[in-house]
């Protein structure tokens, strides 16, 4: 029994214990530590630096398969919209998840080998290109991405320094793009 309340009274005194740290002040006169995310020097005040032409462009699965339906030339649609060359880039990883469509995509598949397409080698496991993409921007932020998706764009919209181009009205459109590199705001 003697046991069971000195158990108790250990367990109510760490309580105390613990209660009486938290109630100590902070001293005012201390340096306050705060976290702050670290962003690379490449965005200087809120523009990319890296972003010029020749453009790099990533492109997803879905921005292929829109640019067929809109009947859209990827590369001259991008050069128009851009108002300078434009080099698409298609990973492994979007390779592979268009080659898994079958059939029904084998037009997106021979857009997608085209010479004028640079082919990026994945290292990672798996074949989810929405995360192979955003990996890859966020690694480098010399990258445009084009997708129609909207989870993938809300995924990089956070992503700071990141432009978005989209299908809209039958033609190319950029978001958070800055004046200075020329590209039309609608």
């Amino acid at each position: 029994m003697k046991r069971m309340i000195s158990l108790k009274d250990q367990r109510l005194k760490e309580k105390d214990r613990a209660k009486a740290k938290e109630k100590k002040k902070k001293d005012p006169s201390a340096l306050k530590e705060r976290e702050v995310s670290k962003y690379p020097s490449c965005l200087f005040f809120q523009y990319n630096t890296q972003l010029g032409p020749p453009y790099h462009i990533l492109i997803d699965t879905n921005f292929i398969n829109f640019s067929i339906k809109a009947k859209l030339d990827i590369v001259q649609s991008m050069m128009d919209c851009l108002y300078a060359k434009c080099i698409p880039y298609i990973t492994d990883c979007v390779m592979a998840e268009i080659e898994k469509l079958g059939m029904k995509y084998r037009v997106a598949l021979r857009i997608a080998k085209d010479p004028r397409f640079e082919r990026l080698p994945c290292t990672h496991k798996g074949t989810y290109a929405d995360d192979c993409l955003v990996q890859r921007v966020t690694q480098h932020k010399c990258y445009i991405l084009a997708t129609v998706d909207r989870d993938l764009k809300r995924r990089v919209r956070k992503i700071p320094g990141v432009p978005i181009m989209y299908i809209s009205n039958h033609r190319y459109n950029i978001e958070r793009m800055p004046d200075d590199y020329g590209a039309p705001r609608f």
